[in-house]
């Protein structure tokens, strides 16, 4: 299985996009600050995640929601979670 996934900045209120082949594995690396695009961030939060049987579909899936229009609809598929994570 391949996966996009989600996180979530609360500092900053950003959405930080990635793809891989082990989800498991993946959350422990941005845990322990082991990629770079998010090793400075401690209040980052996996709010979302897909799961796909084609790498291709995945890699499409993670560009689209780096855009503008993806970034918009994560918004607002995500709002009540959004919300509650705000509120913490």
């Amino acid at each position: 299985m391949f996966y996009t996934y989600i996180y979530y900045s609360l500092s900053d209120k950003r959405f930080y996009i990635g793809y891989t082949n082990n989800i498991e594995r993946r959350v422990c690396e941005h845990g322990r600050g082991k990629v770079v695009s998010t090793s400075k961030r401690n209040d980052l939060k996996l709010i979302f995640y897909e799961a796909y049987f084609s790498e291709k579909d995945a890699r499409r899936r993670e560009k689209y929601f780096k855009t503008t229009k993806g970034k918009k609809g994560l918004r607002q598929m995500l709002s009540e979670s959004l919300k509650e994570i705000n509120k913490k």
